[in-house]
């Protein structure tokens, strides 16, 4: 069964952006998320199959609804609760 990341070959989604983008982040926010995921991995509370299954397992409304960093953040987030790190909910204030 196709996950929501799997889009090849479906049309719809609109022409690709070829721009070439020297800045790797757009905000501040997201470089804090890849050093929170380095940081996370490095000390193996999650590996890399796990957080690419927690985005790839996220509802499609959501995985459409997000950009590339807030579903890092949000896969990061959920394999925190999963791995009882933090309460389930403790986030979401």
């Amino acid at each position: 069964m196709a996950r929501i990341n799997d889009v090849g070959g479906t049309q719809g989604f609109g022409a690709i952006d070829t721009t070439d983008d020297t800045e790797p982040f757009h905000a501040d926010w997201e470089a804090r998320v890849v050093g929170l995921y380095n940081t996370l991995r490095a000390q193996g509370i999650f590996n890399t199959n796990e957080f690419r299954d927690a985005i790839e397992s996220m509802p499609p409304a959501d995985y459409l609804a997000t950009s590339y960093y807030e579903r890092w953040f949000l896969a990061i987030c959920s394999l925190l609760e999963r791995k009882g790190v933090i309460e389930p909910g403790e986030l979401d204030d």
